[in-house]
């Protein structure tokens, strides 16, 4: 039995009451807050206290690195290089540890820089890493261990764990390294005995499991040996088989063999009667063409006889239309005649009685005078109403113009309150749920306050740069800009009333901040105090202290734009003076700076100058000092995109929009009416240019209607006198009608001639076409035993197509057969070769099969 390992050797402490691993000296250089760092801590329990920002965690993440430690253990950053004091671009951590005596000191070196690289000096010489690592666990210096070193980032990891972590956790941490090893070795150790016991149990039933399979595999010999006989039986039978199947397939082969034979000579057949079919078919289609041609020849005679024919119809028909219309002259000349016998009565009385009427007619004179007055007056009426239209027409061009500046006035508002509505919208999706229904009532009760109400704060401020909107919005704290503000104590206890319901806060602007006014600097005053500064006297700094911290407060100094910083974060919105003052006066935007990329680089020298609040494009920085020692601490945070602040609306442009589209609307009233006036004036003034216009036409038309008539008269009378005239000079009819008789009688003997050659033509005509109708009948004849016959040429086809199918299938079913024999005799005798020996067991398998009736 082996003695009992004694427990861990008690460590003890030197003279110098240190004990090996300690830390004798930290030394900081350009890390994290630290510019210049030296700490020598005590040989027992060493506490750093110190207000919020004063470099106590520093210095713990400088030990933690110093000795091995990777950025992540910190949980602040993942890379080594955000370490590294802003504005540097190296810095390194260096760590004393007592030996093994008081004399042996250990000095391990880590310098870092922004590129994220590290070196390691141990003892003043460079090293890698892994040689730090064996010397920290050495000592037993486990900055990953959570009971051992606990970052104030890894509080609440520490807290997760379970007891039995904690517990491992601990054993390493207690400073012999072979006590987590036998712990793992305990718990190795009763696993596998647990395992072994495990093992034994299943063993013992499977051997209970293996003597009842024994007992049953016993019964199963003697049936095995029964199988095995069988099989032999089987065995001989499967050798038959295959030439069983092969005298099959003989027997099928040679029957389709035969099949191949009697198809062959059905098909010879076939092709021996469609060639005796074919030949009289030939012969009966060249009868037909023959007979066709005829036809043909025939049919263009009668073509050529029918022309013949019509043409003569033709000119008959014109004949006789000709005839028609010599006898119509001549009844047209015998009318003609007595009608103008009538007519030349009629022209003599008409002649005397337009002569007459012409020399009762009475002389007329045009009313010149009655006229021009009409057309004078006529022409002032239509100036007067010329200058009218152009009044009009100014005063609907200058309608128009206010119209279409009235719609973009509109428009604009509309526009205006979308972005309210968009900025609502926000608010509410941000957690402000009744936003709409506490903006709505403030609007309608307005009338109810004593001095005006602002809200929502969103709504009433005005940002045209969006960098500077992130930075407003990332100032001022999110619950304010769902605020409304009030200029009085009963305005701000009766809108509280009423707002409970809608849950959105009130901020009540007093009368001490209203009467404030802000300090204002002049550009002059900014430049005359730059100027002046540089003379003041120690004496008067006393006195001139105040005043020259309120104008830095207010100024952009020299020093400021030479950094980068160009204004204010009050200087950088618009927005009524109460919701300024209450923004300003509560959130001190006033002493929040903005500067540009090239301030980020250089915000180390922005402290310098009195500015504890910067913004840049990148960082918000703020510092702050402390209250016990006067100690400064910094903190950066990245700025946040606006979410609330995208959509600008200008205050005073709404209400300028608002005024000037009331004006445009009051514009646009007075010029209808003046309009509506202007146009009744001129209808008035074109009613009577009209009548006037009237009168001047009937008297006009009055005296063109009787020159008109005059003029009539004077053509009735040469008109008739001219009909007379042409009356009296008319041709005698008689040699006229004797020349249209002569004409008659000659067409009348071309007609005759005519129907002589109609009936020529005829007689030829019914011979050619009844020798036609014999030779087309004859040819429809051959043409009906031509179908006939070919008719019986497909069926004879179809027969024979049949008879040549069955034989291609009959040959492929025969190859087919043949593969097949040829394949089952290769199994046959690769299976077995026939002997005397294996014939005769054949018989016994046949008698044997046909004894129990397979065969």
């Amino acid at each position: 039995m082996t003695e009992r390992r004694s427990k861990r050797p008690k460590i003890t402490r030197g003279e110098d009451d240190y004990m090996p691993g300690n830390i004798t000296e930290i030394e900081l250089h350009n890390f994290m807050t630290f510019s210049k760092l030296t700490c020598k801590p005590g040989s027992r329990l060493n506490l750093v206290i110190g207000p919020n920002g004063s470099g106590k965690s520093s210095l713990v993440c400088a030990i933690a690195l110093g000795l091995g430690g990777e950025p992540q253990l910190l949980g602040r950053a993942s890379s080594i290089g955000a370490f590294v004091k802003r504005g540097e671009e190296s810095g390194y951590v260096k760590i004393s540890l007592r030996g093994e005596t008081k004399e042996d000191q250990l000095t391990i070196v880590r310098k870092i820089d922004t590129q994220n690289k590290s070196e390691w000096i141990f003892n003043g010489k460079a090293v890698p890493k892994k040689n730090v690592t064996d010397i920290i666990q050495r000592f037993n210096i486990q900055v990953n261990n959570l009971t051992q070193f606990l970052p104030q980032d890894r509080v609440c990891e520490f807290a997760k764990l379970t007891p039995v972590q904690l517990l491992e956790e601990t054993e390493k941490a207690v400073g012999d390294p072979r006590l987590p090893v036998q712990h793992v070795d305990l718990i190795s150790k009763s696993e596998e005995m647990k395992k072994s016991e495990r093992t034994v149990k299943s063993g013992r039933e499977t051997l209970d499991q293996l003597k009842e399979v024994n007992s049953q595999l016993e019964r199963d010999v003697e049936r095995l040996r029964q199988r095995e006989h069988l099989l032999a039986q089987a065995e001989s039978m499967k050798k038959k088989l295959p030439w069983l199947k092969y005298d099959a397939k003989k027997a099928e082969f040679l029957e389709a063999k035969g099949q191949e034979k009697d198809a062959k000579k059905k098909l010879d057949e076939a092709a021996e009667n469609l060639n005796e079919l074919m030949e009289p078919i030939e012969e009966k289609k060249q009868e037909k063409a023959e007979r066709d041609a005829k036809c043909k020849k025939l049919n263009g005679l009668l073509g050529e006889n029918a022309n013949k024919r019509m043409k003569r119809l033709d000119q008959d028909s014109r004949l006789d239309v000709q005839v028609n219309g010599k006898y119509k002259e001549m009844e047209d000349l015998r009318k003609q005649e007595e009608s103008r016998q009538r007519r030349l009565l009629k022209a003599q009385e008409d002649l005397s009685a337009a002569e007459l009427e012409l020399a009762n007619l009475p002389p007329y004179e045009r009313p010149r005078d009655k006229i021009d007055g009409l057309g004078s007056k006529i022409l002032e009426l239509q100036d007067g109403a010329q200058e009218l239209r152009s009044q009009k027409s100014e005063i609907e061009r200058t309608l128009e113009r206010n119209r279409t500046t009235f719609r973009q006035c509109s428009d604009k508002l509309k526009e205006m309150e979308n972005t309210n509505n968009k900025r609502l919208r926000a608010l509410q999706s941000s957690g402000a749920e009744k936003i709409f229904e506490a903006y709505n009532w403030v609007q309608e009760h307005q009338h109810q306050f004593n001095k005006s109400v602002y809200g929502p704060v969103l709504l009433e401020v005005n940002v045209s740069n969006r960098i500077h909107a992130d930075y407003l919005e990332g100032d001022v704290p999110g619950y304010v800009w769902k605020a409304f503000i009030t200029q009085d104590a009963a305005d701000r206890d009766f809108l509280v009333r009423n707002m409970r319901s809608f849950d959105v806060p009130v901020i009540n602007l007093s009368d001490e901040s209203q009467s404030r006014v802000p300090f204002q600097v002049t550009e002059e005053a900014c430049i005359s105090f730059s100027e002046s500064s540089y003379f003041l006297c120690c004496s008067d700094f006393p006195k001139s202290l105040p005043h020259l911290c309120r104008i830095l407060q207010i100024c952009i100094t020299f020093g400021m734009r030479m950094l980068g910083i160009d204004s204010r974060l009050d200087q950088v919105f618009d927005a009524p003076d109460a919701v300024k003052e209450v923004l300003i006066g509560q959130f001190r935007l006033d002493h929040s700076y903005i500067g540009s990329r090239e301030t980020d680089k250089r915000a180390d020298e922005v402290l310098q100058l009195g500015i504890f609040d910067l913004w840049t494009p990148e960082n918000h920085y703020r510092w702050t000092k402390s209250r016990y020692g006067g100690h400064v601490s910094g903190s950066v945070e990245s700025v946040d995109r606006s979410r609330f602040l995208l959509c600008n609306v200008d205050a005073g442009e709404l209400e300028r929009l608002k005024s000037r589209k009331l004006q445009l609307d009051e514009a646009i009233s007075t010029l209808e009416d003046n309009l509506r006036e202007l146009k009744r004036e001129l209808r008035n003034i074109e009613d009577e240019g009209a009548k006037l216009e009237r009168q001047r036409e009937e008297i006009i038309h009055e005296s063109l209607h009787e020159k008109k008539r005059r003029r009539e008269m004077e053509d009735r009378v040469k008109q008739r006198v001219m009909s007379l005239k042409r009356l009296e000079r008319e041709d005698d009819q008689d040699s006229v009608a004797a020349k249209l008789i002569d004409q008659i009688k000659a067409m009348k003997i071309q007609r005759f001639q005519l129907a002589m050659e109609i009936k020529n033509l005829l007689i030829d005509a019914v011979a050619l076409r009844r020798s036609y109708a014999e030779q087309n009948m004859a040819s429809l004849e051959l043409a009906l035993k031509v179908k006939e016959m070919e008719a019986n040429v497909k069926h004879q086809e179809k027969f024979a197509m049949q008879a040549s199918l069955h034989y291609e299938y009959c040959k492929k079913e025969t190859e087919e057969y043949r593969r097949q024999l040829e394949a089952a005799k290769r199994h046959a005798e690769s299976v077995a070769i026939i002997t005397p020996e294996l014939e005769q067991a054949f018989c016994e398998v046949c008698f044997l099969l046909v004894n129990m009736g397979k065969i």
